[in-house]
């Protein structure tokens, strides 16, 4: 489990395709003490899909969130009790995402327009487990960008028992943009999320959106509670290299060839288990980001692990090539 009191103080954001249960394991070798979170479920999903599939994950991710998508309490309700029963850490709510597809179905980002029934929801949610209910949310939305609205947001969740809001530091276009410019446009407010610890110092706040460093994130933990890291780990998982030494007083400091191996060796058992090599592998394209030879194994693994009939074998031949300037360096 996390070792810091603070659980919330840094974690890695939910990400749609990317912070599957594979990047979640990578991610974990890199850090002990990180929170890590689920790509997006629905609530039907859960309650009707594959769950072992949907929701499986290695006791090692711990603590692990299961992030939610949904706009009915009691669906909500049915499908945080699963994510309970599962064994997850918590349970967040997705009130940020502004896709047309989750725009369709009633939910993410544009619930920030509906107050009362996010309010409701949350509720039926926390009534129906035991672990942390969060949500997390924009500033604002299209026409609401406004600091009395998010003020007025915040008290409602807070009126029925959220403590722990993660703040992405911009407004959500709903029409005109898509989720990547979404991520991009308009500028970054972190002055208004410092301003919410401000005026509601019993409450935790979360910063997320735009950091790509452990320095920027320390200067933010100056102001907020917590910090939750993005793209900038998926764009390189090192990114957390001294993550458990500076935040959670841990020793732990991974190197990224026994990272490598234990990635391999973790993709073994994956695809003995039926899963494709490509679903594991292809988080790995960025394990040796800035690296010597880094390129390198990017390119091996783009061209061998996504052909039909590849085995992990491809994995262990890209990595002694990789390794061969420290194994030559130790024989001399």
């Amino acid at each position: 489990m996390n070792p810091s009191p603070n659980p919330h103080l840094l974690s890695v954001a939910p990400m749609m395709d990317w912070t599957d249960r594979h990047f979640r394991y990578l991610v974990r070798q890199v850090s002990r003490g990180v929170l890590l979170y689920t790509e997006m479920v629905t609530d039907r999903a859960v309650l009707h899909g594959n769950r072992p599939r949907l929701l499986g994950f290695d006791p090692l991710e711990h603590p692990v969130a299961l992030q939610l998508g949904g706009c009915d309490p009691a669906l909500l309700a049915q499908a945080a009790r699963v994510g309970e029963e599962w064994g997850y850490d918590e349970v967040n709510l997705n009130l940020g995402c502004p896709s047309e597809r989750v725009q369709g179905g009633g939910f993410g980002a544009c619930l920030m327009k509906e107050p009362d029934l996010v309010a409701e929801c949350l509720a039926a949610m926390r009534e129906a487990v035991r672990v942390p209910v969060t949500a997390k949310h924009r500033l604002g939305v299209d026409e609401l960008e406004d600091y009395g609205y998010l003020t007025r947001w915040v008290e409602k969740l807070a009126g029925v028992g959220v403590e722990v809001f993660i703040v992405h530091a911009r407004k959500a276009w709903l029409k005109g943009l898509s989720p990547k410019e979404n991520r991009e446009i308009p500028e970054l407010r972190y002055g208004w999320v410092y301003r919410l610890k401000q005026d509601f110092p019993h409450l935790r706040f979360v910063l997320n959106g735009g950091v790509r460093t452990l320095d920027e994130a320390a200067a933010h933990l100056a102001h907020v509670d917590g910090v939750m890291l993005g793209r900038a780990v998926y764009d390189d998982p090192f990114v957390l290299e001294h993550a458990d030494a500076r935040f959670y007083g841990l020793e732990h400091r991974p190197a990224r060839l026994e990272v490598a191996r234990a990635m391999i060796r973790y993709t073994e058992a994956q695809v003995e288990q039926g899963v494709p090599l490509w679903a594991v592998a292809r988080h790995l394209l960025n394990l040796f980001k800035n690296q010597r030879r880094g390129k390198l194994w990017r390119r091996l693994l783009s061209e061998r692990a996504n052909r039909a009939g590849a085995t992990p074998q491809v994995l262990w031949e890209a990595l002694e090539q990789v390794a061969a300037p420290e194994l030559e360096a130790a024989a001399g």
